[in-house]
Parts: C-alpha cells; structure tokens; sequence
C-alpha cells in the first residue's frame, strides 16, 4: 500500500502538521499527517487507498479535545469547505459534518425549524453526531433522521440512528469512520420566536460560563444518578459542578491550566499551560471528588495522542 503522500487527491496532505492551533484549548504536539479532503469523492478514495495499518482519526473543530503534547500517531482528517453546507427544506435541514453547530440553528430558524439548542453548543455537526450533543434537555438523538460516513476502506455508508446506538454523551461509530453529513427534524417553530430564544441562550451562557477563556466547553459529564446510601429513592441528579465544588476545587489550578473560578466544570488554559497541565489537573479534580463523595467523574473532553518523551 501507498504512504499517504504517495496517494493521488484534490485536497490538502501536510507532514507533521502541529494541532495546537485547531484546537480551542491551543495545545498538543503534531500528527503525523493531516488530510483536509476536497470533497466526499476525495476523502473516500484516500482512505481505500490509505495503509489498513495507519490510524485514522477525525477531528472537527477541536472544541471537545486536548492533543495530547507528544502527538498523534497517522493520519488526521479534518474537514473543511466542502463539508459545510446547510440545506432546509420540508421541515428538515441537511448539514455537511463540518457546518458550526450555531450556523444551522441559525440556518433552521430561518427556515422554520426548531434546532435551537444546537445554538450555544461549541462545535461542528460531525462532533455533534458523534458525542451526542446536547442542551436544555434536548440531545442530537432526539432530532436525528439519518447520517452519511465514510468508512476506513473507502465506502460511502448511510447510518440510521440505530447504527449509532446514541446514549449519554456519546455514540458508536468504528474506527477509522468518517462522518461526513447529517439529516436533521426538529418541530416547526416561529423564525422570529425562535432567534428570540436563542439570543436569551446565548445571553444566559455568557452569564454563567467562561466563554471568553480558552476551554473546551463541560468537562465532565454529570454523574448519573447517584444514592448515598445505596436505595433506590435515595438517588440524586447530580451536576459535575456541584460535586467538583463540594470537592473544593473550585479555581484549582496546576502549572498554566485552571478549573475556572465561574464555572467550576470548564478547564481552562489560564496561561500558557501545556496537554499535561490540563489532562493532570482534570485527573486531580476526579480523585478528590472520588475521595471526598466516592462519586467518579467521567471525562467528557475526548484526550487522544501521545505524552511529550520524558
């Protein structure tokens, strides 16, 4: 099999491609190659072109990662401006994987459609699909119609909501897949009504987030439901933030990296802090909450690549 750069495409293929700048945290060291296809022809023949034996991981806007400081190891697929359009039509709106999560609750408002909680989530429709998104009580799940990928060998795939098997936060996708557009119904809504709405989201976030800092949105999921003394009308809806302030961290900080002193459950890259900043004190903040409530806190954040070499 041909090494990337040996592979005929339309896009762009570049070598030791450093990932700190495309991610909303800014750090992490280089992928090996970053694929930024021109189109879903092009990303479909590189990858049934690409060695079975070389990783392939697909990053959107990396508003719900840390790259880790030494790297990724492969090929990185991000996809860009030909991936981004929105359609809305018959009270559904189709968006490539990498149109903003904001511009198609915009572009559905428009349109008569009521996608308005993807407003104030960070991100792209890809990551949405992939992580489940959600906000206000509605999740990616419960608009979902059907989604198109491309698999690790090159095949154009349809996927129902079935072959996601969405839960909390997350969804199944194999390995190597890349998501490349999405169909989307929410309920027929007032287009002025609904922009009003969203402003009031967009107001009520500013308010209670650090959206002005380099983070990467929540990053915990909340607990599940949890009884302190083991029955079953004694369980609680807990937040992430409550048990992580309970746990007295609150502002805590390691090297350069911070729990924000607004939102306990956004880490924050308060100064220049590096991946293992961050990674290390997120680890802190689950041992004392585990220590202190016996609550383990599960990372929503996705970490992937390699530490830096000692």
């Amino acid at each position: 099999m041909p090494r990337p750069d040996e592979i005929a495409i339309k896009g762009r293929l570049t070598a030791e491609r450093a990932l700190s700048d495309l991610t909303w945290l800014r750090v992490g060291g280089p992928a090996d190659w970053l694929f930024q296809p021109a189109d879903v022809a092009d990303l479909a023949h590189f990858l049934s072109n690409l060695d079975d034996d070389i990783p392939v991981f697909a990053m959107g806007v990396g508003s719900n990662l840390i790259v880790r400081d030494g790297g990724l190891r492969g090929v990185v697929i991000r996809l860009g401006r030909g991936f981004n359009a929105i359609e809305v039509a018959d009270g559904r709106v189709t968006a490539g994987a990498a149109a903003l999560d904001s511009h198609v609750a915009r572009k559905a408002a428009e349109g008569g459609v009521d996608l308005t909680f993807l407003r104030t989530i960070p991100g792209s429709v890809g990551g949405a699909l992939r992580m489940n998104a959600g906000c206000y009580g509605t999740y990616t799940a419960d608009v979902f119609v059907s989604a198109t990928a491309v698999s690790r060998d090159g095949r154009i795939v349809t996927l129902s909501a079935e072959d996601l098997n969405f839960q909390y936060r997350q969804s199944d996708l194999p390995e190597g897949w890349v998501l490349v557009e999405a169909v989307l119904q929410g309920p027929a809504g007032d287009p002025a009504a609904l922009s009003a709405r969203m402003q009031q989201q967009l107001t009520r976030r500013d308010e209670t987030q650090p959206t002005k800092e380099r983070s990467a949105g929540s990053t915990f999921r909340n607990p599940a439901g949890f009884s302190s003394t083991g029955r079953a009308d004694d369980v609680h809806d807990l937040k992430a933030w409550a048990v992580i302030d309970a746990a007295g961290m609150r502002g805590a900080r390691v090297g350069g990296a911070q729990m924000s002193e607004k939102h306990s459950n956004f880490l924050i890259n308060a100064d220049g802090a590096s991946a293992a900043d961050l990674e290390t004190l997120g680890e802190e903040v689950r041992k004392k909450v585990f220590k202190s409530q016996g609550i383990q806190l599960e990372w929503e954040i996705m970490r992937i690549g390699d530490p830096a070499p000692r």
